[in-house]
């Protein structure tokens, strides 16, 4: 239990820098909801989800090839630092530079001819972004979660400050008075909604800019290196990671594509494709509350999973920390999903509303996201990352041919679903390849159980119905300390 202590620690640590910051970006969240409508948020959705599929591509998976070889006996962690950064950097370059020169065509094959401006600052951004991935993972390597942590609240912080700027203080300077009447921001966003829109991505550009300076002195101690040998063995371990990086990204941002794809004219009366990407991307919001705990666990997790890889002992603590990885993911889908009758006041307005419906198929998807990330220790540890790509691969296809047949039906409820399908079925996949090759005792009816537990506790707070808003939440609050309670007494022997 004092590695999970441990793990849990570094979790904690961890999730200073992608938790609080991405929280803290939450926020922004009310304020964009507030000044652009659904259709014109749906624009930055949609634009968002180009830039997270080709942030894949800019890393092509040197961060975990980084990991992965500088902690192989014999092998001098500043060399392979200096190799895998060389790539990424070389490939940055190369990819920003295309989408440079062909921003124009690009803006109009995307719908936002004249508008080539954002392509140039989103290259830039995903040429920074690629630019400290590595220096990132060193600091992740070297156990340095308090620098992690500043570096993306300080970055997050900048942004804050920004969209502050442009739409709030700016519009007081214009108006020559300080108003907090929202409505008067929303009423003029409606009219030049577009305009407003470019800030969003250039307070992007400037913030991330910070990291830049943050990481000067990484970046001016690196050396470009190529070592044809070690390359190669990196490449032929990243390159699957990337593609399931892409496979995984698809399952995750793909359905707000195919909504414009596959949505029927109409299906939303009166609305378009574009207002429902607005909503479903507002919903998903909510959903990544359950996304930001795995990705504090990830970064902690990972380059734990491989210093721990030669412990004889090892599968049994990576049972353990899926069990309690588990149990804690779990009480986030039931804390989330009981409480959205207050966090949907987050929302800017009554017309997001409808989409908040999907919220916990989307939370119950991301918990078994998270548990695919668990199960996937045996093929990193043991040089299968093919595999990785083939289950990834296939949930991929599986989201395509469920979004295909459920969106025309359901809309974006059809799309939640397909999320939670596709993952489900990869940490099935996973599991059951993995114990074929590198077996590890996992509680599976245990922490089924603790799902269901949950589930259970959301549908007696959807079929209790109680009046005033107050006596609503301190409901939730009981049934919230009644899993704790019922966690801590089945666990209470473990955790001591």
């Amino acid at each position: 239990m004092s590695k999970i202590s441990k793990l849990a620690g570094e979790t904690a640590l961890y999730g200073l820098g992608s938790i609080v910051p991405r929280f803290l970006n939450f926020l922004l969240f009310p304020l964009h909801t507030r000044v652009f409508n659904p259709e014109d948020y749906g624009v930055v959705s949609y634009l968002y989800v180009f830039v997270a599929f080709l942030n894949i591509v800019y890393t092509f998976g040197m961060e975990t090839a980084y990991f992965r070889f500088a902690t192989k006996e014999g092998n001098d962690p500043k060399k392979i630092f200096n190799i895998a950064q060389t790539t990424v950097v070389v490939l940055s370059l190369a990819l920003s530079s295309i989408f440079i020169l062909f921003a124009k065509p690009i803006a109009a094959s995307l719908s936002i001819a004249g508008k080539e401006h954002y392509i140039t600052w989103l290259a830039i951004i995903m040429f920074i972004d690629g630019v400290v991935a590595l220096p990132f993972a060193r600091l992740r390597l070297e156990k340095k979660p308090l620098q992690f942590a500043f570096a993306r609240i300080v970055n997050v912080l900048i942004l804050i400050g920004l969209n502050v700027y442009f739409f709030v203080i700016a519009d007081w300077l214009v108006q020559g008075e300080i108003s907090f009447d929202i409505k008067r921001l929303t009423d003029a966003a409606a009219t030049e909604s577009k305009y407003g829109i470019e800030y969003v991505f250039l307070a992007n550009l400037v913030a991330n800019a910070f990291y830049i300076l943050f990481f000067i002195k990484i970046l001016a101690s690196w050396r470009p290196k190529i070592d044809k040998t070690i390359f190669s063995s990196m490449f032929k371990y990243a390159y699957p990671v990337m593609l399931t990086g892409l496979a995984g990204m698809t399952n995750e941002m793909f359905s707000r594509w195919t909504l414009e794809w596959w949505l029927p004219e109409n299906f939303y009366v009166g609305k378009s494709s574009m207002y429902a990407i607005g909503v479903f991307s507002a919903a998903y919001k909510y959903a990544v509350i359950m996304n930001l705990a795995i990705q504090a666990f990830r970064f902690a997790a990972e380059p734990f999973f491989f210093s721990n890889a030669k412990d004889k002992n090892s599968p049994e603590l990576f049972a353990k920390v899926n069990h309690f990885f588990v149990i804690v993911t779990s009480f986030i889908l039931l804390a989330v999903t009981i409480n959205i009758d207050l966090l949907k006041f987050l929302v800017g307005g009554e017309s997001y509303y409808e989409g908040l419906v999907t919220v916990p198929i989307l939370l119950a998807g991301y918990l078994f996201l998270g548990v695919y990330y668990n199960f996937s220790v045996w093929f990193k540890l043991t040089d299968k990352t093919y595999y990785g790509t083939l289950i990834t691969a296939g949930g991929a296809i599986l989201t395509i041919v469920l979004n295909f047949a459920l969106i025309p039906q359901w809309g974006y409820v059809g799309s939640s679903w397909a999320s939670l399908a596709c993952y489900f079925s990869m940490a099935i996949a996973c599991y059951w390849i993995g114990q074929k090759y590198y077996p590890i005792p996992y509680k599976m009816m245990t922490g089924f159980g603790y799902i269901l537990f949950a589930v259970a506790l959301i549908y007696i707070s959807s079929i209790v119905s109680i009046d005033g808003q107050i006596m609503s939440t301190g409901f939730h609050v009981v049934l919230m300390m009644i899993y704790v309670i019922v966690a801590y007494l089945l666990e209470r022997k473990k955790i001591k």
